[in-house]
């Protein structure tokens, strides 16, 4: 039997098995034959092809993916769908036209040139299905696919992952987007390699993603959970208990995460291997060769865990502490350690010499602190979903561990803010076994465990505690509510429909 990320992605003729039945079916039903005409109305045709790919929500494990650390996500059932035509290969004029549903976002047209920059200066919403565009091309070629002539495309997108809310609508987007590109040539590649794939489709657009939005995006099961691996990818199904709800709620601070990347998100990345290759040479590595070996914290945690057990302990935060200083360290403090300036370590990545023109100092001790606890809280969560406890207490010690993750990645990696903060205590406040930060963090949305049971009621205290406020003064439209807060059970992954 192959396992679940050696299959293809699934190929269906109805919206049942990813929609289910009752009202969602008849409302995914509505969605794609209004999609269906959309497309019409604007290409004079109808798509050969659809494919949709949906947003997540980290339930604990951030900021460590691209540490080399496994993570536990669940897809939700808000996503990213694609209709797609290929143009006939005659056809003179070889362009890809993007249009969208919704009217904010402009058609948007780019040459069918796999080959092309995309530029990163002018953030068009396009730039991501030409991330997926190329990353198919380049991903076809390194397989030895025969790739005709580029011909045109006409595409049109619905996303329905609300945009920099921390529940991966780029993601979905990309996903969706080198899905639809594969099905509309007739290929199909196995899960994991799509992973992989999409995860270096999205580092076109800037970002240094560690490829569990991708992973999740693409994998995952109705009704599981998936603790996520890397090098290489695979996904292990976590059931979650019965009694407990996931709901999902929007601090209204948007995380733009490809404009701040420098100051925030790529910031931890570059911290994060700074902290690695500072441990590496205080515990014995040669500088040259923790520069040229140490890539991620999760390189260094053999030595970190050798250099507790000479003091009775496996846990590498003991190293951390030991060697790493707590006040933040400049660029020359560590540029005395590693004996090499800090732009000549970083010369090949574009995005981590902007970090550097930009930051004045690093945090190594706070960063490495949460990635190594963080890694372990994972593992923990999994574990009592898997051990003998009573239902109660598994949730309970669920919701604990969501705690401690939102304390580190609150004081530890400072990826917060203070709409997140209010929201998170306001979820604990009225009844939630567990709330943290969810995403990227610096805005987007809180994930909080709730007893199935107080789930309506949860809801309206969010919303009479949280939104009613930002309702009054005209943030948000009382009508729009449930894109901002709402309940899920995980949902299934990509996938692929051929009416």
């Amino acid at each position: 039997m192959a396992k679940h990320e050696e299959l293809p992605i699934p190929v269906y003729s109805s919206l049942e098995p990813v929609y289910g039945d009752g009202s969602q079916l008849e409302e995914a039903q509505l969605r794609f034959d209004q999609f269906k005409a959309k497309f019409l109305e604007i290409f004079g045709h109808p798509p050969h092809i659809f494919a949709r790919s949906p947003g997540r929500v980290n339930l604990i494990g951030e900021h460590i993916d691209y540490e080399g650390y496994s993570v536990l996500p669940m897809a939700i059932r808000q996503d990213t769908i694609i209709a797609i035509r290929r143009r006939d290969a005659g056809d003179t004029e070889k362009i890809l036209r993007i249009a969208n549903v919704n009217d904010k976002y402009q058609l948007c047209t780019y040459p069918a040139d796999p080959n092309q920059e995309i530029d990163l200066k002018n953030h068009r919403w396009g730039h991501y299905f030409i991330c997926g565009y190329k990353g198919y091309y380049e991903y076809a070629k390194s397989k030895g696919i025969k790739v005709d002539e580029p011909v045109g495309l006409d595409i049109l997108v619905d996303g329905t992952v609300p945009t920099g809310s921390g529940l991966s609508s780029s993601a979905a987007f990309v996903c969706s987007s080198t899905i639809a590109i594969m099905a509309a040539f007739d290929v199909n590649f196995p899960k994991k390699e799509i992973a992989q794939l999409t995860c270096e489709c999205e580092r076109h657009i800037g970002t240094q993603s560690g490829g569990m939005d991708q992973a999740i995006s693409v994998m995952a099961k109705s009704g599981f959970a998936e603790l996520i691996d890397f090098n290489p990818i695979r996904a292990t199904d976590v059931q979650l208990p019965a009694g407990g709800t996931f709901v999902i709620a929007h601090s209204l601070a948007e995380s733009q995460k490809a404009v701040t990347a420098a100051t925030n998100y790529n910031n931890r990345v570059v911290e994060c291997r700074l902290a690695a290759i500072v441990l590496g040479i205080k515990l014995g590595m040669k500088p040259q060769e923790a520069i040229s070996n140490v890539k991620t914290l999760s390189d260094v945690e053999g030595l970190c865990v050798a250099f507790a057990g000479n003091h009775g302990s496996s846990d590498p935060v003991l190293a951390v502490k030991e060697c790493l200083k707590e006040v933040p360290y400049t660029a020359e403090e560590i540029e005395e350690i590693t004996e090499k300036n800090l732009s000549s370590i970083f010369k090949d990545s574009p995005s981590s010499l902007d970090v550097l023109n930009a930051a004045t100092h690093f945090k190594l001790h706070q960063r490495a602190s949460h990635v190594y606890t963080e890694a372990k809280r994972v593992h923990a969560f999994k574990d009592t979903v898997y051990s003998n406890l009573s239902e109660e207490d598994i949730l309970k010690e669920l919701g604990d561990l969501m705690n401690e993750s939102h304390h580190s990645c609150s004081v530890q990696y400072e990826c917060s803010c203070p709409e997140l903060e209010e929201l998170v205590g306001i979820c604990r406040k009225y009844g939630a076994l567990g709330a943290r930060l969810t995403g990227a963090g610096w805005g987007g949305c809180a994930v909080a465990l709730v007893k199935e049971n107080i789930v309506p009621q949860f809801i309206l205290n969010l919303k009479e505690h949280f939104y009613q406020s930002r309702i009054e003064k005209g943030v948000i439209n009382n009508n729009d509510l449930g894109l901002y807060v709402f309940a899920s059970k995980p949902s299934s992954g990509a996938a692929i429909f051929k009416f």
